[in-house]
């Protein structure tokens, strides 16, 4: 009769001809310094180890590519949502996505935010860990390699929402066609006979920022038109900015006919400028947005924008976040682009008389 395996010694798996080995807990604890209890602490997210030693069982955990088996974790019946800003119109949309599917998966929400920055914070990682959610979605936020590395080895899947950079090729990610709208919105103005068209966008450093500022070069190089410089301004997709940015804009003597404001926040800010210059919309400024949040067809005038399926994006994160933490699963595409469309109302029209 064969003896059973002790706890402590090492699996063995045949990887390309060679055997790769994995450390037990036991062997981290040995290796760390530390007993197998403090190791299964900072597994569990325990927040009663000292940092120093919960850096240098992570460090181990990492270099040996420990990964808790399914069978290891009891998951808890959340979803954890992430915001890079959560005061918005917009996350309401992204929110309402997600409930849907927790909802009827019988699971719920556990939302929290970034503070602006473009990765949560630490603690954040071990409160995750210490969960143990059903997966992980961040909205226009991402994860650094140790963060990663925290929700891997704990078997917590991830999925980033209209990720702020480059997410990478093996992260699973759920974005818009924030290009093809940028341009369906700009050549929309163009071919009303506007020539001087500004642009207020996003964040620079944000990926769909820039493919929407990308798509609006391209509509006006397509076109035979110059792109002005003076004429293209960074916001961060909030009202202030493009109040403050449309006044700037619109004070110029050569100023434009109409403006592609980046996202309808930015817009209604803008019509807010044109007011105060004593502008009217569409018959002095032409403004297109770009979201159509609930607002934009409720505003006077009705807003020109480009509809990015929030709610739409937000089901289709948390589908993919379930199925990816499913045994077995093997989702059908793990980078997926929605179709954005151009939706034409009253804050557009051909450009006045000069």
């Amino acid at each position: 009769m064969t003896s059973p395996e002790p706890v402590e010694s090492r699996t063995q798996t045949r990887t390309e001809g060679r055997t790769a080995q994995t450390a037990t807990l036991a062997e981290i604890a040995r290796e760390a310094g530390v007993s197998a209890p403090t190791v299964s602490k900072v597994l569990n997210g325990r927040a009663d180890v000292a940092p120093a030693t919960r850096s240098r069982v992570e460090d181990l955990l990492r270099a040996h590519g420990y990964r808790r088996r399914r069978a290891e974790a009891t998951r808890s019946p959340l979803i954890d949502l992430v915001f890079h800003e959560l005061e918005s119109a917009w996350a309401m949309e992204v929110i309402r996505g997600v409930e849907n599917v927790a909802r009827d998966a019988g699971l719920s929400v556990v939302l929290s935010e970034s503070a602006g920055r473009l990765t949560p914070g630490r603690t954040w990682a071990d409160q995750v860990a210490a969960r143990r959610p059903h997966g992980v979605i961040l909205v226009l936020s991402g994860l650094d390699e140790s963060q990663r590395a925290l929700l891997t080895s704990r078997s917590i899947p991830f999925v980033v929402m209209d990720p702020a950079g480059d997410p990478g090729a093996d992260v699973p990610s759920i974005g818009a066609t924030n290009w093809q709208g940028g341009l369906a919105a700009t050549r929309h103005l163009v071919e009303l006979g506007h020539r001087r068209i500004g642009a207020i966008s996003g964040p620079s450093q944000m990926m769909c920022s820039r493919a929407r500022i990308d798509g609006y070069r391209a509509a006006l190089e397509t076109a035979g038109l110059p792109v002005d410089p003076a004429l293209i301004a960074s916001g961060d997709f909030h009202h202030e900015a493009g109040y403050r940015l449309g006044l700037d804009m619109l004070r110029r003597p050569d100023r434009p006919t109409a403006v592609f404001a980046g996202n309808d926040l930015q817009a209604l800010g803008l019509y807010e400028a044109a007011r105060e210059l004593g502008l009217r919309v569409p018959e002095d400024l032409s403004v297109v947005g770009f979201d159509d949040l609930p607002v934009a067809p409720l505003v006077g005038p009705p807003l020109t924008t480009v509809r990015q399926p929030l709610t739409e994006m937000a089901e289709a994160a948390a589908k993919l976040v379930l199925d990816l933490g499913r045994d077995g699963g093997t989702p059908a595409a793990t980078r997926v682009e929605l179709a954005t469309s151009l939706v034409v109302r009253s804050s557009t029209a051909g450009p006045a008389e000069r």
